[in-house]
């Protein structure tokens, strides 16, 4: 994932960002549901969650505030 993001443009990395959210909301269904069944894709998603908002602030030239 990570050597996929230096590739991409801020509008792609927004696009990821989006689908990533939607995929993240409906494993939480899942799992309160009782229907899911890889209980690790919540914990990749969700760091890749993370890897995308680092890479977006670092390409917009922002510093990433700690506590935020």
């Amino acid at each position: 994932m990570a050597d996929d993001l230096k590739g991409m443009s801020l509008d792609q990395l927004d696009d990821q960002l989006v689908k990533l959210k939607k995929e993240q909301f409906n494993l939480r269904f899942q799992r309160a549901s009782g229907q899911l069944e890889n209980t690790a894709r919540i914990r990749l998603v969700r760091r890749d969650i993370a890897r995308i908002k680092t890479a977006a602030v670092a390409r917009r030239g922002g510093s990433v505030k700690k506590g935020a």
